[in-house]
């Protein structure tokens, strides 16, 4: 007996049908009438064709802040709640939006808000583009193993704060102790995010700096700047290095973050906008950051994101971190190859024939043997 033939099989032009005005066959009752998909934005003002993509004004933003669906987008001097558009296409290989993007915006007509110039039900606007990122602070995040694909080795990057210039990298003389190798992991990570870290030693009210900690962090020619954020020692000339630039927070808890936040930015208490409970838009937000314009010029981005990324980098990840590795680590005989002490290692091999430097290796091994130790 023959298969019958399903339903699927059938080949309806619904394009057709909407232009010739008819609704849907009895057998397709449940799905309502047809609608033409021209506008692919959620807002129900704009599914219900009172407004229409084309015509609405653009807007240019940064995006300070990420919610299931949408983000929260910073234009001027306020804060718009703006979901992403259907026709919104980012490149592959990366976390589409992230704290610190330029991204376009289709701001909603705000004669369409209710009485109360608050419509819970309405996104402020639709993303429909960013723009290139120049720096990105991020960390491998392998994809899900049911879409991997054997031949394909490269790791999807995770963007926790894009266009950056400065990594701020903040630890305390005393209370909580230093920790010269979580600051290590910070410098590796600013490294391969070309971004400038800047090493603050906070708290010398309490505590001088120890010079074997100076010593050993300059002569990699790291800029260290001492400062005390209770007494304002220091903050003047740390000040100027962030002017007119956009520096990014990191740093573990108890370092005295907000408390230099306080004194970099005077009054930086700033009211934060409560995402709309309406529509449960944003109430699990990942990483909302605080942006805080600097009185000389620039800005200073503080994001849950980043507190966490110098902790938890996993053995296999640390390769990505060293980009000088890359164009070798492919011929290395084993795929898991941790070129420490494998045959034909074609990184080991790198660094016999010069063409990696001795120093960054030896790097590599000491941060590869703490990996486990927090």
């Amino acid at each position: 007996m023959a298969k019958r033939k399903g339903k699927s099989r059938q080949r309806i032009d619904w394009h057709a049908r909407y232009e010739a005005g008819d609704d849907d066959s009895p057998d397709h009752k449940s799905k309502g009438k047809l609608t033409k998909r021209q506008v692919k934005l959620p807002p129900r003002d704009l599914e219900a064709g009172r407004e229409n993509i084309d015509d609405l004004p653009r807007l240019e933003g940064m995006v300070v802040g990420m919610f299931p669906g949408g983000a929260e987008v910073r234009i001027g001097g306020s804060v718009m709640l703006c979901m992403i558009a259907k026709a919104f296409r980012a490149p592959a290989g990366s976390t589409a939006l992230a704290v610190g993007d330029t991204v376009t915006v289709a701001a909603s007509r705000r004669e369409h808000h209710d009485a109360s110039g608050d419509d819970p039900d309405r996104a402020d606007g639709m993303i429909l583009s960013r723009g290139p990122r120049e720096t990105a602070l991020s960390r491998p995040a392998p994809r899900s193993g049911k879409r991997s694909d054997e031949y394909k080795t490269e790791v999807f990057e995770r963007v926790i704060a894009a266009n950056m210039d400065v990594l701020l990298i903040v630890a305390a003389t005393r209370q909580p102790p230093l920790r010269k190798r979580l600051i290590q992991r910070y410098l590796i990570i600013a490294e391969r995010g070309e971004m400038e870290p800047i090493l603050v030693l906070n708290k010398i009210d309490l505590a001088p700096a120890d010079p074997e900690v100076l010593d050993h962090f300059r002569q990699s020619e790291l800029l260290i700047v001492e400062v005390s954020a209770s007494t304002g020692q220091g903050v003047e000339e740390l000040s100027s290095h962030l002017a007119n630039r956009r520096s990014i927070l990191a740093g573990a808890s108890g370092v005295g973050k907000s408390t230099l936040i306080n004194r970099l930015v005077p009054g930086a208490d700033l009211p934060t906008r409560t995402v709309r409970p309406g529509d449960q838009r944003g109430r699990h937000t990942t990483s909302s950051a605080s942006v805080y314009e600097l009185p000389g010029g620039g800005m200073l981005v503080d994001t849950p994101g980043i507190r966490e990324l110098g902790l938890p980098i996993e053995p296999a990840q640390l390769p990505w971190y060293f980009p000088e590795f890359e164009r070798f680590t492919p011929n290395c005989k084993f795929n898991n190859c941790t070129h420490t002490h494998e045959p034909h290692c074609a990184v080991i091999q790198a660094v016999e024939d010069g063409l990696i430097g001795a120093d960054r290796f030896e790097t590599y091994l000491q941060l590869l043997s703490t990996l486990d130790e927090t």
